[in-house]
């Protein structure tokens, strides 16, 4: 009786490590936002503000860790083969969640490996032309296109990513067709488009918006699926005779798909109540993101649709994994 005993003890004991705190113990401890870029850019800094105001509702320090590399997939895989105990979280975005995965290997899957906790925000591109070329507006790129198929030509920051992607979109909507220049890189791309080397490039707001102001860059049109509330009086591509069109760099916060639905329950509900704050909100605007107020049901079946999306870009593109 006494062995029976202690086996019993064994075993309860190894149950309860195995499984995941429920919601009335969590967060008992840290919880880390993993985040699949360098230090620095909009995802880091977006995670480090939302890691802030999130630390203050759930009563537990937020850390920040960067794992970069392979295009998003080294920091998305290691959270989707993470314990799913809430304690280990992605700062997920379009690359890692939609686009990667449809153009390589990254050794998890988007849809059943992660859960979304909570939209964040987005940043629309601009589709922005040197001030040197004739072209006002959409209708004019497109106009050009079709009288000379493949002369006209738009940077981007590589091959497979959101602004080479958005070309193709455009492309395939207008029924026309685009030279693609990839650069290593957003900031050389960008910088040819200034000095009239390439004539078009989707740029993210964030880095178009300084110089679109100095006249520097002219804005063709907004990707978002409507107009920014920092460039009000650029036209969305869906205005612009294309409707349907939309592109952004989105951000949401996911966790390993076997978390507990108590603990995902409880991080979303803490989320909502971070989005809700008008001064975060604010932040994001000043960085050229608009605050996402989705619920979790709603960005998950929105990013559902964005890798469905994105994979047929890449299929209808050509662009073979």
């Amino acid at each position: 009786m006494k062995s029976f005993r202690q086996l019993l003890a064994v075993l309860l004991l190894a149950s309860s490590t195995a499984v995941p705190a429920l919601a009335g113990d969590y967060p008992e401890r840290p919880i880390t936002i993993v985040v699949p870029y360098p230090a620095g850019g909009s995802a880091d800094i977006l995670a480090r503000t939302v890691g802030q105001k999130l630390a203050v509702q759930i009563g537990q320090p937020v850390i920040v860790e960067n794992r970069a590399g392979a295009g998003t997939a080294i920091g998305a895989r290691f959270v989707a083969e993470a314990r799913p105990d809430g304690y280990t979280l992605l700062l997920g975005t379009v690359s890692s969640q939609a686009i990667n995965p449809a153009m390589s290997k990254t050794g998890y899957d988007p849809l059943k490996d992660f859960v979304p906790v909570s939209a964040l925000a987005s940043i629309p591109f601009v589709l922005v032309a040197n001030p040197g070329v004739g072209y006002a507006n959409v209708g004019d790129l497109i106009a050009a296109a079709k009288q000379n198929p493949g002369s006209i030509s738009y940077a981007s920051a590589g091959p497979g990513t959101s602004n080479h992607l958005a070309g193709e979109m455009l492309a395939s909507a207008a029924k026309i067709k685009l030279l693609h220049v990839p650069y290593k890189g957003s900031a050389p791309a960008l910088a040819d488009v200034l000095a009239g080397h390439v004539p078009l490039m989707f740029d993210l707001q964030t880095t178009s918006l300084p110089n679109i102001a100095s006249h520097k860059l002219k804005a063709l049109a907004v990707t978002g699926s409507q107009r920014s509330s920092l460039l009000p009086g650029v036209p969305t591509v869906a205005e612009s005779g294309l409707p349907g069109f939309e592109v952004s760099a989105w951000f949401g916060v996911f966790a390993p798909a076997k978390v507990p639905a108590p603990v995902l329950n409880k991080l979303s509900a803490a989320m909502a109540r971070v989005l809700e704050d008008p001064v975060l909100a604010q932040r994001l605007r000043d960085i050229g993101a608009e605050p996402d107020a989705r619920s979790a049901a709603q960005f998950s079946a929105y990013v559902a649709e964005e890798a469905g999306k994105y994979a047929s870009v890449v299929k209808t593109a050509g662009l073979a994994p």
